[in-house]
């Protein structure tokens, strides 16, 4: 299991307060119109004497780096990207040495359609090398007006390139994705705060609870933000979360409720959360981390604690201007700070938070000392104070895949009262697993074994 990252810029959190639209404003009473919102609204520094601004963009420059003007297209384009639709060649993309990884063709898209296949490498497009750029950069140039075409050259997995002409579409990529993990752990990511973005995750809670799920991670990392409701929204979905956030603006400060919901996630959920977590992402880890409602994994997150509110001026325009800070219900400052989750990890939160939560399942069992920087090709010993039976009952031993599932392996016992598991297939580089050997072992007499043990193993990059 792994969440897919596409070309999506960050996301903040929003909501809209339009004003009526008249008729088309000059530049100059446009320029006024922004100068009375901000003088009545705005919550934060203004960099220079906003009376004697002339322009927009000056005007722009006075403001905190979240407060942007818009033109009509670009608020669509804006308000498309938090619902995670765009327009452009249909493809989920990360940074590969080689230059720009398709890790995903989306299904009806213009590389759908054109023979693009996960694996391919992109190397260039329209005719200019992009090794050795980043996945923004790429995105710009993949992305544009529908039906316009970009030619992309492709290294594909046998070695051979070949050039495309893609037409670009609009397409809408997946916001949130489950899985049910080994051990009945249901895995819910959501990638953005779309309007639809809670009923999504509520929509997957419900799906996984009806296929066994006992217990469940809840994937944040990476999701920039978006709509402040679906914030409020996702909150009350879990027991102890009664608060969505605290809320100051420039006249009034005041508390605002989670909205609670009829289907729970456990108590002991575990969120993940990163430093690209951000806005409304950070919204619901402090109100979660708070409350006590959850458990929160990775690390500190991107530190926005501002909101803002969308402005509909007289020319169809918009201005984006932060209209609030907002923290979690203990009041603990977020913005330019972040929250740091209870449980901090080094590598991909998801390896802890699954190994935790198979690990309360089997609270009698002993934990043994770790593997760490394992071979690919290692084989795992694992020494017993009493002699084994050499026939292992089916199940007794197994060898799970951290965010994932069991990996086949066989196990055998030596003479030295030790137990040696293989796997079956090479383990996968940078990956974690969790060896659990049940009680289900026999002595020579017959008699079970009195203990469970598990342990944690770590294979190197």
């Amino acid at each position: 299991m792994k969440k897919a990252l596409g070309s999506l810029l960050f996301i903040i959190s929003l909501f809209f307060l339009p004003l009526d639209q008249s008729s088309a404003a000059t530049n100059e009473q446009l320029v006024q119109e922004i100068k009375e919102i901000i003088t009545e609204n705005y919550v934060g520094t203004i960099d220079g004497n906003l009376n004697t601004a002339k322009t927009i963009p000056e005007i722009m420059d006075m403001l905190d780096p979240y407060s942007t003007y818009f033109t009509k297209d670009e608020y669509y384009e804006y308000t498309n990207s938090i619902n995670l639709s765009t327009t452009g060649i249909g493809v989920v993309i990360e940074e590969h040495e080689d230059g720009i990884h398709i890790l995903q063709v989306i299904e009806g898209s213009g590389s759908s359609s054109a023979g693009v296949v996960p694996g391919d490498i992109i190397i260039a497009v329209n005719g200019q090398s992009i090794i050795g750029s980043s996945v923004q950069e790429v995105a710009t140039l993949l992305t544009g007006k529908e039906d316009t075409q970009v030619q992309v050259t492709l290294l594909h997995e046998d070695g051979l390139t070949s050039v495309k002409t893609i037409t670009r579409k609009q397409f809408t990529l997946p916001n949130v994705e489950s899985e049910l993990l080994f051990g009945d752990v249901g895995y819910i990511s959501m990638s953005s705060f779309s309007q639809d973005g809670a009923k999504l995750v509520k929509n997957s809670l419900t799906q996984l609870k009806q296929r066994g799920a006992s217990s469940f991670i809840l994937d944040l990392q990476n999701n920039g933000g978006g709509y402040v409701t679906a914030a409020e929204e996702l909150s009350g979905l879990f027991p102890k979360a009664k608060i969505a956030y605290l809320l100051e603006e420039a006249h009034a400060s005041y508390e605002v409720k989670a909205v609670q919901q009829n289907i729970k996630f456990p108590i002991n959920t575990r969120v993940l959360v990163n430093r690209y977590s951000a806005s409304a992402s950070e919204m619901v880890a402090a109100s979660l981390k708070d409350q006590n409602a959850a458990i929160l994994y990775g690390e500190t997150t991107y530190g926005k604690g501002a909101m803002q509110g969308f402005y509909e001026l007289q020319d169809g325009s918009y201005l984006k201007l932060t209209v609030g800070k907002f923290t979690g219900p203990k009041g603990k400052t977020i913005h330019e700070k972040g929250v740091t989750p209870g449980i901090q990890t080094t590598s991909a939160p998801i390896y802890k938070a699954h190994y935790d939560a198979i690990k309360a399942q089997y609270t009698n069992y002993h934990e043994q000392k770790s593997f760490k920087n394992v071979s690919p090709t290692k084989t795992f010993t694992v020494k017993f104070s009493q002699k084994l039976a050499t026939s292992i009952p089916k199940g007794s031993v197994q060898l799970v895949s951290l965010g994932g599932d069991e990996v086949a392996s066989t196990a055998k016992v030596e003479k030295d009262n030790s137990l040696v598991i293989t796997p079956t297939i090479l383990l996968e580089k940078g990956q974690e697993y969790m060896l659990l050997v049940h009680p289900t072992l026999l002595t020579p007499t017959g008699t079970k074994l009195k203990q469970g043990i598990y342990l944690h193993i770590a294979v190197a990059d």
